[in-house]
Parts: structure tokens; C-alpha cells; sequence
């Protein structure tokens, strides 16, 4: 089985890779072609255009930034449409939006192609080293049948149900991650301006019933180190995340109070131009308007706080 991977970005390198390492044969293609370069250089073909790569392989991986790059790769004469042979499988692993996966899973049916969702969650670091969850919507059987090119990619592998059920999972644990984040750095600004030193304050909440969760270790490496560069997320595409899943509560008539006043938070920090920063770059927002210095606890403290436990 030839197994094809569109798009070696942050996310998409380290599962190439792994997929190497599990010594699948690979054929490669990016819009960066020097992207391509470390897994041509180990086995892998150069597929010039994602037709080229839809013919040679039997399995389809794309891993694209947005949902307009994913319908892009499959569209006109060089698309992965014009190439996929009878019977082959299509995982998006790209976060895309319901109704997108939904139509190219119809799109994909017609042609004898079996199209599933299939988004990650675990960042670069999880891409690379396998520790991260992929959510499978679509054909079961299509999952089952290919699911040992997943499995050597995360180690959390799981089948949710009909297709656009796995990207409902990936934008329902996306947008909590944004209200939580929201939610937790008001108060944590409440608590430094009413005088207790940062570092002190976190130390002792995430130790307390809800931080015994480890609710709070989202304040750790990156808002209180003060270093938003590089991004191991970019804020923009979790606001692109963001947008889809308000979007989904749209169309099926869901409420989306704290979710729209946390959206709120991360348009107000891309129009500063940050966008490119890490994600949690936006809770310097609320630190700003509670009128606090910049935060930068050396990472060693923080390091050695979380390995007091």
C-alpha cells in the first residue's frame, strides 16, 4: 500500500515522518517543494501536483491550513479528483468545517472514492513524536481498513461515527479550549493586580480542586514565560478554528453566548497584528487591559514548579 501525503507544514511533517518510520512507502507533495526535500532525501516521491500523487497512491493524507487550501487540492485538472484511482481513500486531517467535509465526502462518493475526516489534536510536538488524538467521521469500514496508517501516526485513534462527526469533535474541543483559556486569564488578572506575585498565585491555584485538574496548566510555558514566538499554534488559525465552530452553532440553532465573547478576545488580538504569534498570545489581551506589567517568569521557575507537582 503507497500511501500519499499532501501538505508537511508545522503539523503535517511530523506524521509524514512517522509515517516513513513505520516504513510505509510515501509519495509527497507541499507548495513549498524544499518542504518535500527531507522525505525525498529518505525514499519518498516527489509528486509534482496532487493529481500525480492521487494516481500513484492508494490512501490520500492532507493536512492543509483552511478549508478553501482542502477544496483547492482536489479542484481542476491537476486536483486530487482528475488522479484518485476506483476505490481508494481520502483523510482529511485538516481542521475543516462540517459542511466542506460533508460535500467532499459526497463529491468523493460519486467517484468511487472513500473520503473521511479525520483532524489531530496534539500540535507540532505531538505530530512528531505520535503522542496525539486523530477523530474519524465517515465509513467505518473505510476506517478499518486503513487504519494502520492512522495508528502510525497517533496513539490515540478513534472512530466517532457518520461523516463531519470527527471535525464536530475537533471544533467542539477547540473552541472549549479558547472559553477556558478566556475564562481563566480574567481571573488570573484579577488575582496579580490585587497584588500576589504570578508565578506564587499559580503555583497555589493549580493546586486547588478545579487546578488538581490541570485546568490551569494552560497558563503555563507560554503566558507566564511571556514568549508567544515561535508559535507552536498560530493564532490565526485558531481563530479560523474559532469562526468554524461558531459557525456550526449557526446551523444548528445553538446558543453560543461565552463562545462569541471569547471569539471577541482573539479578533481584538489580530487586529494588533498578531496573528502569527503562538495562540495563547491573546491572553496578553486581558493582562493589557487589567493594566499589568508584561509577565516573563524565567521558564526554569515555572519547570520546577509544575515538577513539584
Amino acid at each position: 500500500m503507497k500511501v500519499g501525503f499532501i501538505g508537511l507544514g508545522a503539523m503535517g511533517r511530523g506524521m509524514a515522518a512517522n509515517l516513513q518510520k513505520a516504513g510505509f512507502a510515501l509519495a509527497v507533495h507541499d507548495i513549498n517543494r524544499q518542504a518535500a526535500e527531507p522525505f525525498v532525501a529518505k525514499g519518498a516521491d516527489w509528486a509534482v501536483t496532487p493529481r500525480a500523487l492521487a494516481v500513484a497512491c492508494d490512501v490520500v493524507l492532507t493536512s492543509l491550513p483552511t478549508p478553501a487550501d482542502v477544496k483547492s487540492v482536489i479542484a481542476g485538472e491537476n486536483g486530487l479528483m482528475a488522479g484518485f484511482r476506483a476505490d481508494s481513500a481520502w483523510f482529511d486531517l485538516s481542521t475543516n468545517a462540517v459542511d466542506v467535509v460533508r460535500a467532499l465526502h459526497a463529491d468523493c462518493a460519486m467517484a468511487g472514492v472513500s473520503f473521511l475526516d479525520a483532524p489531530v489534536s496534539g500540535g507540532p510536538a505531538g505530530a512528531a513524536s505520535g503522542r496525539m488524538a486523530i477523530w474519524v467521521g465517515g465509513d467505518q469500514e473505510g476506517f478499518e481498513r486503513h487504519r494502520a496508517v492512522l495508528d502510525a501516526m497517533a496513539d490515540q485513534v478513534r472512530y466517532i461515527g457518520e461523516i463531519g462527526a470527527g471535525t464536530i469533535a475537533k471544533l467542539v474541543h477547540n473552541a472549549a479550549s479558547v472559553i477556558l483559556n478566556a475564562g481563566l486569564i480574567e481571573v488570573f488578572s484579577m488575582g496579580v493586580k490585587a497584588g500576589v506575585e504570578p508565578l506564587a498565585l499559580w503555583e497555589a491555584i493549580r493546586q486547588g480542586a478545579m487546578g488538581r485538574q490541570r485546568a490551569f496548566e494552560m497558563l503555563g510555558t507560554r503566558f507566564l514565560h511571556g514568549k508567544f514566538t515561535p508559535a507552536n499554534f498560530a493564532l490565526r488559525l485558531l481563530n479560523k478554528d474559532m469562526q468554524l465552530a461558531l459557525q456550526l452553532g449557526r446551523e444548528v440553532s445553538v446558543p453560543m453566548r461565552l463562545a462569541n465573547m471569547a471569539a471577541t478576545e482573539l479578533t481584538e488580538a489580530l487586529n494588533r497584528g498578531w496573528g502569527d504569534l503562538d495562540s495563547q498570545a491573546f491572553l496578553d489581551v486581558q493582562r493589557e487591559r487589567a493594566g499589568i506589567a508584561k509577565i516573563e517568569i524565567p521558564i526554569e521557575r515555572i519547570k520546577a514548579a509544575q515538577d513539584q507537582g
